[in-house]
Formats: C-alpha cells, sequence, structure tokens
C-alpha cells in the first residue's frame, strides 16, 4: 500500500477519535441538567456564600480514548519493517496507543471546578463542587437546588 495512503488513513482514525472524545465530555456545570431531571421537584433551600476555592474536576476515562489510540497505534505500528517484526511493531504501537489514547481522554475533558461552602439560613454549612461556569463571590446571596444527592449552587 502507498505510504501516503497509509498516513491518509492514519490521519483519519484520529480525526474519528478526536470527534468521539469531545462528544464524551459531560458537564457539571451549576446550570446545566441532565434529561433525566427535567419535570423532577428540587429541595431549594438559601444561604450565603462563605468562601470559593478553584478545584480541578477529574477527566473522564470511557475506554474510548483507549480503544482509539490502539487503533491508531497499531495502525501506525504496522508500518514499521515487514515480517514478524511488523507484528511485534503493530501489537507495541496498539499498547502504547491505547496508554496515551487513556490519557488524552482523561486530559482533554478535564475542567475547572469551585468549591463553594454556604451558609444556610440554618446556620449549617454545605460545600458544593461544581463546573466554573458561573462566578461566585463571598457574601453572595445564593440558592442550593439539591435532588436526589446531587445539588447545585445559582444565583
Amino acid at each position: 500500500m502507498n505510504t501516503g495512503i497509509k498516513w491518509l488513513k492514519l490521519g483519519a482514525v484520529a480525526g474519528a477519535a478526536v470527534v468521539v472524545l469531545g462528544g464524551c465530555a459531560s458537564s457539571m456545570s451549576g446550570g446545566a441538567y441532565p434529561r433525566a431531571q427535567a419535570r423532577q421537584t428540587m429541595e431549594v433551600r438559601m444561604g450565603v456564600v462563605e468562601s470559593v476555592r478553584q478545584v480541578q474536576l477529574e477527566g473522564t476515562d470511557t475506554g474510548t480514548g483507549g480503544l482509539a489510540g490502539a487503533v491508531v497505534g497499531g495502525v501506525a505500528g504496522s508500518n514499521v519493517g515487514g515480517g514478524k517484526g511488523a507484528i511485534i511493531a503493530t501489537v507495541i504501537g496498539a499498547v502504547a496507543g491505547a496508554m496515551a489514547g487513556s490519557a488524552i481522554e482523561e486530559g482533554a475533558t478535564k475542567k475547572l471546578g469551585l468549591e463553594i461552602t454556604v451558609k444556610l439560613d440554618d446556620g449549617r454549612l454545605l460545600a458544593v463542587t461544581q463546573e466554573a461556569d458561573e462566578a461566585f463571590r463571598p457574601g453572595e446571596r445564593v440558592r442550593l437546588l439539591s435532588n436526589r444527592g446531587t445539588t447545585r449552587v445559582s444565583h
């Protein structure tokens, strides 16, 4: 097979992997609701922001990145040498690609988050961690919305 065509195929596989990984990112935003929460009641509590701290929300590892990396690495490895050498290179490329793809997926889906500590009107303190898509400042009055173990802070 022509080397140019092999690289074109490799590029197509890598491009498809990027598209798939982009679709894997889910939102941990205070303003994003999963479809299942539509038309559900939520408990509303009011309070004042005590403190806000930036945190890192870990990325996801669905296995898609590892699978895509294994394919890309295997294709790249198969282009090295011939005979048994090509088989060994294909296996090594697939393993290395899987590891790299998994790390890329995890890194690409990391998000900046906030740990928001709120003093509720009843005096209790609660801390909620969510995606940093909205600014919160100490002293600000906020709402905490809770439903089935999920709580979000909003204005």
